[in-house]
């Protein structure tokens, strides 16, 4: 049983989580560059300080959520590889 919960999160949960900060980051970055390049434009300039503050609402949630799953994952003593170990073994 607790081999399943690991692989739901090794294929599943953890892809969706680093795709989810991908985005935010993407959401981040692209508030930036808004406010950056029409700061005379104060509509794009607020659309700007909105995505990055919504991109960094997103990634603050995303690692709250890994830290929570990774939380509950040794809690209940699932073991998790080492990827670092896991790249250099293939």
């Amino acid at each position: 049983m607790l081999d399943i919960i690991y692989k739901i999160n090794q294929f599943i949960v953890n892809p969706i989580i680093y795709l989810m900060i991908g985005v935010s980051v993407v959401v981040f970055l692209w508030g930036i560059v808004e406010f950056i390049a029409k700061f005379d434009n104060e509509d794009v300039k607020e659309r700007g300080k909105r995505n990055m503050l919504w991109g960094l609402i997103g990634m603050f949630i995303m690692f709250g959520v890994f830290g929570i799953i990774n939380l509950i994952l040794g809690t209940f003593a699932i073991t998790t590889p080492d990827p670092v170990t896991n790249l250099l073994n293939q």
